[in-house]
């Protein structure tokens, strides 16, 4: 992984890229267990305000439906001992897709502890019989926890559970499942375990 920086008037540019052995996203899978390559633009206003994008290649089926994911986000984040970070994502995909979304989210720090919470706001996917793709009806909450470790290794411990029609229905799961994993990181190198 690599970031360059800029610094712009009243904030900060930054770009960032990554290879992955897999592209794992709330513990299931976006690229068939196969490589992803990855990158992203971002821009923090000296007030947290942010905007930024970034872009992976994702597949979900053996035909190649699905080649690419680019979302677009923006929010506000800033505190010092309580931290907290609130804004919106899109996750757009391939036009033959047809499942682009849009989140909320909110995330509060207390020191190495982290709780967030993404809740389903827009879609373009179509709603079969029964199912209830509108504001809130699908949602994922996450506790996140980060341990220092000696030589400037990082151990992450993380738990999710993910729930409601959309869910199950972008993901082909049930939609009510749980996700965790346990991560070792430093510098710009991870290694995860999830399920």
């Amino acid at each position: 992984a690599s970031a360059a920086h800029a610094e712009l008037g009243a904030g900060e540019l930054t770009a960032n890229a990554a290879v992955s052995n897999n592209y794992i996203w709330r513990g299931l899978t976006q690229t068939m267990n196969e490589p992803a390559v990855s990158g992203g633009l971002d821009y923090v206003s000296d007030g947290g305000f942010y905007i930024g994008t970034w872009v992976s290649n994702v597949s979900f089926a053996p035909s190649d439906v699905f080649s690419y994911e680019h979302d677009v986000y923006f929010g506000f984040s800033g505190g010092d001992k309580v931290t907290y970070d609130i804004g919106y994502l899109y996750y757009n995909y391939d036009d033959i897709a047809e499942f682009d979304f849009g989140e909320v989210y909110a995330t509060l720090g207390f020191g190495n502890f982290s709780v967030s919470a993404f809740v389903l706001a827009n879609t373009e996917a179509d709603e079969g019989p029964g199912q209830d793709f509108g504001f809130g009806q699908s949602h994922y909450l996450s506790l996140d926890y980060s341990v220092p470790l000696r030589n400037e290794l990082a151990l992450g411990l993380h738990v999710g559970r993910h729930d409601g029609d959309f869910s199950e229905h972008f993901n082909g799961v049930p939609g009510d499942y749980v996700d965790y994993s346990v991560s070792l990181s430093k510098g710009g190198f991870s290694f995860t375990i999830s399920d």
